[in-house]
């Protein structure tokens, strides 16, 4: 092997371990079907939405305060900013990204980050969502003999009803996405948490 194959084979393995650290819950086997919302109205998705609970996901560890904002930045490409106070850190940072539809009508995203080693997409599929309360959000990435899954409920309150988080836990329970996995986020003394920013 040459020393740029080697080279190759290293930045492939390199990516690909991060992308597996990226997302924590280990599944068996190939990624499931998952249904996500048809007719999708992007403009009605915009905005701010908090982050009521999460699988394990590495880049938000000791995170709380988690918001997610879209923006529509024009040819079907939409602006994302995700921002959290982490309590290991002390700070509050935030990182901007990108999200693009390869179909309009169908809710299959993918997401970069280019501060995020690899820059790789990430899927960002919107299983369920009314729009104005909450949505389910979820994210495979299928590596053959096992797949890695990420999901987040999201909410347009701070501290949504159990009527409206029923509603997401109804759309997982019908798509086999597994509710035990799911951790609530901290989202209390936000305003105390917002004193400074970081933005990467």
């Amino acid at each position: 092997m040459s020393l740029l194959q080697e080279i190759v084979v290293f930045l492939c393995g390199f990516i690909l371990s991060w992308r597996l650290v990226a997302a924590q819950v280990f599944l068996p086997g190939g990624c499931p079907n998952v249904e996500v919302v048809t007719d999708f109205r992007p403009s009605e998705y915009l905005g701010k939405w908090y982050e009521a609970e999460r699988y394990f996901f590495i880049f938000e560890l000791g995170g709380k305060c988690v918001t997610a904002t879209y923006t529509d930045l024009g040819n079907g490409t939409v602006g994302v900013y995700n921002s959290n106070y982490n309590t290991i850190t002390g700070k509050q940072s935030g990182i901007n990204g990108t999200a693009t539809l390869s179909d309009p009508s169908v809710a299959k995203l993918a997401v970069r980050f280019p501060s995020v080693p690899g820059n790789f997409a990430a899927p960002y599929w919107v299983v369920d969502t009314d729009y104005t309360s909450y949505a389910l959000v979820w994210s495979c990435n299928d590596f053959r003999i096992l797949h890695t899954v990420t999901s987040w409920i999201l909410t347009r309150e701070q501290r949504p009803s159990s009527d409206v988080l029923n509603k997401a836990y109804a759309a997982a329970t019908k798509n086999n996405i597994s509710r035990k996995f799911f951790m609530k986020t901290n989202q209390d003394d936000c305003a105390a948490a917002t004193t400074s920013n970081n933005v990467i």
